[in-house]
């Protein structure tokens, strides 16, 4: 029995730790996606999940980019648990799974825990 409050705790304070980390990085629902990724900036997004540690592990890695690119690029994040609908309409199978946006049209996709460096540069191109 203590065991499974322990473990509740931990994972409550893992999600509050992911929600702070990403504070830079807006969490779209499948109602406000396509109003977001209409814009002439280069639009990232990440596709998420809270049960994958790898995604966990880009969070850091998006509010960083975030930070480093504001006002010249957007981010945003789609838990595809709780937005199918977004997650079928681009086919993403795998998670985590990054797609960036210009004037709503998708122009780059990286697959997988890459880290800062290849996301940087895929959005670099577009801006």
């Amino acid at each position: 029995m203590e065991d499974k409050e322990v473990e509740k705790i931990k994972e409550e304070k893992i999600k509050k730790m992911l929600d702070q980390a990403t504070a830079g990085v807006k969490k779209l629902s499948t109602s406000e996606f396509d109003s977001f990724i209409n814009s002439d900036k280069p639009v990232l997004v990440d596709f998420w999940a809270d049960w994958c540690m790898p995604c966990r592990m880009m969070a850091p890695v998006m509010e960083e980019l975030a930070k480093a690119y504001s006002g010249k690029a957007l981010f945003g994040k789609v838990n595809v648990d709780e937005n199918p609908q977004i997650s079928s309409r681009y086919g993403i199978m795998s998670i985590p799974h990054s797609l960036i946006f210009k004037n709503g049209t998708r122009v780059e996709k990286i697959v997988g825990a890459v880290g800062r460096v290849p996301l940087e540069n895929a959005l670099k191109k577009h801006l």
